[in-house]
């Protein structure tokens, strides 16, 4: 697999970004990420600050030291902006000596310009061309285009990553990165065909085994079918769910016309948690993209970078023979 600007922007062997999942994206996953040559992000989204100081540190000490060449592994911090607390993990990334964020859910100028005086290379989630036309101009390094087969949190377009990518592309000269129903070397390929330069790969990480999530989520998500899993929460922020007793709960009470405070207070708190990290699979709140139906097994982080690539590799291939 060839460099590019993606790998040389973040420093990195593969163009293979793992996302930043609630629940998921401990320092065990994103540190095997990145030694195996991609990008591993930190999830930020279920650590209160000071735990996410501490997976920091703990990130510094297991990700590859330097080399012959100087350079040790690259790893990031993934930063959802909806965050109440966004403000006071600013601070620890930039204490702590971060040199990549990802930020998403907000406004691309709100950290950007303070990230890049602390030396921090910034890339921000968008899901739609507007919003990658905006990340050029708030002067982020490079954009991640999502579409709404990723799970969790999406965009109220609904655009598919197919159609996202090719609108994105002619929407911004900078650095792009796919995300949403990519996992395989196959989707790799048909992502960079479309204009991307590099993938970010959110449910392939969340079910390895150096994923945080629970044991009982991983089994129950390595058994789904096509069309297990739908957007929900349209009043609040669209967002990819299992179908479980949740998500016929939160479902019905939508249909039923409830307000986005009404389903706010019948979430309740930690519904995630339970959820993935508890893994009460019936009343917690499973996030997880589309493409589960195609996972069917659960692999350590090498293992699973090593087939992405080597799935590249024999796609390029069989495409040139065409």
């Amino acid at each position: 697999m060839k460099e590019n600007r993606i790998t040389e922007l973040f420093g990195i062997k593969y163009p293979i970004i793992a996302g930043g999942m609630v629940w998921c994206s401990s320092w065990r996953m994103a540190a095997a990420v990145s030694n195996a040559g991609g990008l591993g992000l930190l999830g930020a989204g279920s650590l209160p600050p000071e735990l996410l100081r501490e997976h920091i540190q703990k990130m510094k000490k297991a990700v590859t030291p330097p080399g012959s060449d100087g350079r040790s592994s690259a790893w990031g911090v993934n930063l959802p902006m909806m965050n109440p607390l966004a403000d006071a993990m600013v601070d620890i990334i930039i204490e702590e000596g971060v040199k990549i964020v990802f930020t998403s859910a907000g406004s691309p100028k709100k950290y950007t310009a303070r990230f890049h005086e602390a030396g921090i290379k910034v890339a921000h989630v968008v899901s739609s061309s507007k919003f990658a036309r905006k990340c050029e101009e708030a002067g982020v390094d490079a954009v991640v285009a999502e579409g709404f087969e990723a799970g969790g949190h999406n965009g109220k377009e609904e655009t598919s990553t197919m159609v996202l990518i090719p609108e994105c592309r002619k929407a911004t000269t900078l650095p792009l990165i796919a995300a949403g129903g990519i996992a395989s070397g196959q989707a790799m390929m048909a992502a960079m065909a479309l204009g991307a330069e590099g993938v970010q790969i959110g449910t392939l990480f969340a079910l390895s085994q150096e994923s945080s999530a629970s044991e009982a989520f991983k089994q129950l998500c390595i058994n789904l079918n096509e069309g297990d899993t739908m957007l929900a929460l349209k009043r609040l922020s669209p967002t990819r769910l299992i179908k479980n007793a949740f998500f016929e709960k939160m479902n019905a009470a939508e249909e039923a016309g409830a307000s986005a405070d009404e389903l706010r207070e019948m979430i309740g708190f930690g519904a995630t948690r339970r959820g993935i990290f508890e893994g009460d699979i019936e009343n917690g709140e499973l996030e997880i993209g589309q493409v589960v139906s195609a996972i069917k097994e659960i692999k350590p982080v090498a293992q699973i970078i090593d087939e992405l690539v080597s799935d590249f590799e024999a796609t390029r291939q069989r495409l040139a023979d065409l």
